[in-house]
């Protein structure tokens, strides 16, 4: 193969990314565009960079080290990454190599001002721009000076921040390489960035475009606060213009520097509105050849634009595809479900096909198309009051979707708007046998599932699977069990409700549920403290279980003094609730049966912070305490005008909450169980895939929708590019914050709390479980995590069931994500913890071990050190 050490900026690509690095290859497809003026240049190719690289036999064992530090060990990084640089920049470009590029340099005109840009194989890539993490160096002049500035862009692929950028991408420092863009410098007028979506809210109509006087590094240092413009359909319709005080300009010889402008200038707009509406155009144009929304460097020379670098916006949460022009408003499954992370295709797709609504895709995370429901106004009143009841801020941010310049249509009440939540309690006696019913006909579903399940291989297990997926969908609408989940959710309500209005007390109900029977999510933590205890009197179990890594430790417990009994009880525990795990929507997540070793942290907590029996008397005190509650209010209420009355409502509705509550967790429970079900069959054709090297691993499935894995079961075949940019796609879906409410312009809509009643720097959340606490905040991430002493206050994103064998041993509750009906605001009240919920940045603001004061009946948190 003949090396190719220079090629003239328009005659490449956007193909080219592998020889020219991504900048590179985005400004000759700008180059390429018809009306769109890129200054003149060439790239000095990435076999130039290999050639060099090759000059320094050391470097392959310094990558070699750098690969084995870790992205937060900033010093070891900073060392490495320097000698890097060093050895790089002081390698002398070959003669040969140096007379290409001069001559390249000639036919432009040797003695002009150059920019000399880094372009790296990884950067301005769609799902990770690398903006700013290599070096960029302007108005060079000279053949001497340029050579030396294009080592120092080499030398740029290895700066500390573009390093730790690689590292924690999980990006291979070697398969990296670093092309360099010579171009002429122009000296513009004016100069900026503009971007074709707002990048603070995501509309895609709406271009906005941030201008400065002299070279734009003004604006991308920081130095000045830029002009603002927004631009949509061709107008001007908000602009904000600063005191631009300085202002970068090139130096005759070369360089640049930091110049004052003049006072009369600085509150002129750098650019006339009709100048930003041409430039949004010119974006437009940009957008349309790129075919997603672009982060655009431009330079005003002579009323004329010019364009220096385009790339795609990778902050931009997707939208899902609907399939028509339409105007649409979606809104956050993660959110109601307590799991915001990105989902994997198998686990999205699955999830879609078990639903009872249509889902939407988008960034691995799911939505709902709520538009129709907000087109009239009966079933919008029911959409929002059901809201209400659901994660804070989304009713919030609902609520301005129909104000949006007929963004949403406007329908008659032609159909069921839904009786609003909260209103009359479902037609269904008090019976505890209906619960236990329920139960009953779940477990019976499941067993039937597990049983015919067993034989099924190949294109026949996904025919099963289709019909398995109606019945789970037929126990799910189950009438009597909705009307169950109903009757306690809205015994609660009409509670918390009445006994507010007749006793000024809020909240009552989180009391009067303490310890209520059947509920599934509490038991499992409950549980866990017996499993505390078997293990409790074993120093040698207790002292293994402390330095267990992997997931095979129970066959070996058994080896130790009372380790059977120690495995069995883990085992039983496993049984029972082992097709949990944080995630859990996504099939694709691992479970605890497939990982105990995620139990073993909390299992050491409560050997240490609990005594024999917590288990039981944790549950018979909370009963007690709601018994007391329930006569105290009794009591009260009597002695009200119309008391005996008001007390026999409020008692029929006590026993009422107290029959039904606990149920409201078993369905879940019932969903996760067919999955684990599912799930393993579908492991069991992914091996069988590996064994006929269709598939190199079997987890790769999980980046396959069921209707593709099926498709590959069929056919034996399997795209695996198409495996490879689905891992690629998903890892970059972690960086992205899911909206809870999205448009189909891309915006994402934002709702915010009203409080006065919280005091100055509080941050506000949802009351959820009533009660005031102070503790040490232990911020925990991930359950494997889990470090608890009594009276910690957990601070997390969000919980799901599989968090509830933490709740035992902490005092409070602060999430970022969450209602007032999700799983972790019901087991809280389960278990009488203050608890807000809501909670925006909660993980960030709040520092792991500061002390802080929950404030569960008036939703605040205050951080007290």
């Amino acid at each position: 193969m003949i090396e190719q050490y220079v090629l003239d900026l328009e005659d490449v690509d956007g193909t080219q990314v592998s020889v020219v690095g991504g900048k590179g290859a985005h400004l000759g497809g700008l180059s390429r565009i018809e009306g769109v003026r890129v200054p003149g240049g060439f790239c000095v190719t990435t076999d130039a960079f290999r050639r060099i690289m090759a000059e320094a036999p050391s470097i392959d064992d310094q990558l070699d080290q750098l690969s084995r530090l870790h992205p937060d060990d900033r010093e070891a990084i900073r060392r490495l990454s320097a000698q890097i640089r060093r050895t790089i920049e002081g390698i002398a470009v070959p003669g040969d190599l140096a007379a290409v590029i001069t001559r390249a340099l000639a036919q432009l005109g040797e003695q002009a001002p150059y920019a000399v840009r880094s372009s790296a194989t990884a950067e301005d890539l769609p799902t990770a721009s690398f903006a700013g993490q290599q070096d960029t160096y302007l108005n060079v002049v000279g053949p001497t000076a340029i050579l030396q500035h294009i080592s120092r862009c080499w030398a740029s692929l290895f700066t500390e921040r573009a390093v730790t950028y690689r590292q924690r991408n999980g990006i291979d420092h070697r398969t990296v390489h670093m092309a360099v863009v010579v171009q002429r410098m122009v000296f513009p007028h004016a100069s900026g960035i503009l971007f074709t979506a707002d990048p603070v809210t995501g509309n895609r109509k709406v271009a906005t475009v941030d201008a400065g006087f002299g070279l734009g590094e003004a604006l991308v240092s920081g130095l000045v606060n830029p002009d603002v413009f927004k631009v949509r359909d061709g107008e001007v319709v908000d602009k904000a213009i600063a005191a631009k005080q300085r202002a970068v300009h090139a130096l005759p010889a070369g360089g640049t520097q930091e110049v004052t402008i003049d006072s009369q200038q600085q509150e002129q707009p750098a650019l006339t509105d009709a100048q930003a509406v041409r430039l949004a155009q010119l974006g437009r144009r940009i957008e349309a050849h790129f075919g997603r929304p672009q982060d655009i460097e431009w330079c005003l020379v002579d009323d004329g634009f010019q364009i220096v670098q385009s790339r795609p916006i990778t902050t931009l949460f997707p939208i899902p595809e609907s399939g028509d022009q339409d105007n649409h408003v979606y809104v956050s499954v993660g959110h109601g479900q307590m799991m915001t992370d990105p989902m994997k295709p198998l686990g999205f797709s699955m999830w879609q096909l078990t639903a009872m609504v249509p889902m939407h895709e988008a960034g691995g995370r799911l939505f709902v198309d709520v538009t129709r429901r907000l087109a009239s106004p009966a079933s919008r009143a029911g959409l929002l009051e059901a809201m209400g009841k659901g994660p804070p801020l989304t009713r919030p941010a609902l609520h301005t979707a129909p104000d949006r310049d007929g963004f949403v249509p406007t329908l008659p009440d032609a159909g069921p708007g839904g009786a609003p939540a909260g209103g009359p309690p479902a037609p269904i006696d008090t019976d505890p046998a209906v619960v236990t019913e329920l139960i009953e006909r779940s477990r019976a579903s499941i067993a039937a599932l597990e049983r015919d399940i067993r034989t099924k291989t190949g294109p026949a297990l996904f025919d099963f699977l289709l019909e398995a997926f109606e019945e789970h969908k037929r126990v799910l609408s189950d009438p009597l069990s909705i009307q169950a989940i109903m009757a306690g959710m809205e015994a609660t309500w009409w509670l918390n409700d009445k006994l507010q209005e007749w006793l000024g007390e809020k909240n009552v109900a989180d009391t009067l549920t303490l310890s209520a029977p059947d509920n599934i999510t509490s038991e499992m933590g409950l549980a866990l403290l017996d499993v505390a205890d078997v293990i409790r009197p074993q120093p040698e179990v207790v002292a293994f279980l402390q330095g267990v890594d992997g997931d095979d430790f129970l066959d070996d417990l058994a080896k130790l003094a009372g380790g059977t009994e120690a495995r069995d009880a883990i085992e039983a525990y496993l049984d029972r609730y082992g097709m949990r795990c944080v995630g859990e929507i996504d099939i694709t997540r691992p479970r605890w049966r497939e990982r105990p070793s995620t139990l073993v942290p909390v299992i050491l907590d409560n050997v240490r912070n609990f005594e024999p029996g917590a288990a039981e008397r944790r549950f018979e005190q909370g009963r007690q305490k709601a018994q007391k509650k329930e006569q105290d209010v009794l009591s009260r209420l009597r002695a009200l005008p119309d008391g005996d009355r008001k007390a026999d409502e409020v008692k029929g509705m006590i026993d009422r909450v107290r029959t039904f509550i606990g149920y409201r967790e078993y369905p879940k429970y019932g969903i996760i169980s067919r999955y684990f079900v599912y799930k393993q069959a579908l492991l069991a054709e992914a091996e069988r895939l590996v064994q006929a090297d269709v598939l190199p691993e079997k987890e790769d499935v999980f980046y396959l929708t069921f209707q593709e894995l099926h498709d590959v079961v069929r056919s034996h075949q399997v795209d695996e590019e198409l495996i490879q940019q689905r891992k690629e796609a998903f890892r970059s879906f972690h960086a992205l914050t899911p909206p809870r409410v999205l448009t189909s312009d891309g915006e994402a809509l934002t709702g915010a709390y009203r409080r006065d009643d919280a005091p100055a720097g509080a941050l506000i959340g949802v009351p959820v479980s009533a009660g005031t606490i102070e503790g040490r905040a232990r911020v925990i991430l991930d359950m494997a995590d889990a470090d608890l002493e009594a009276g910690d206050i957990l601070v997390t994103a969000f919980t799901d069931p599989s968090w509830s064998p933490l709740f035992v041993g902490i005092a409070g509750l602060v999430t970022e994500v969450g209602g007032l009906m999700t799983h972790g605001a019901v087991i809280a009240r389960e278990y009488g913890l203050p608890a807000v919920v809501g909670v925006e940045q909660a993980t960030r603001l709040i520092r792991d071990g500061q002390r802080i004061r929950v404030h569960g009946t008036d939703g605040y948190v205050e951080i007290l050190s």
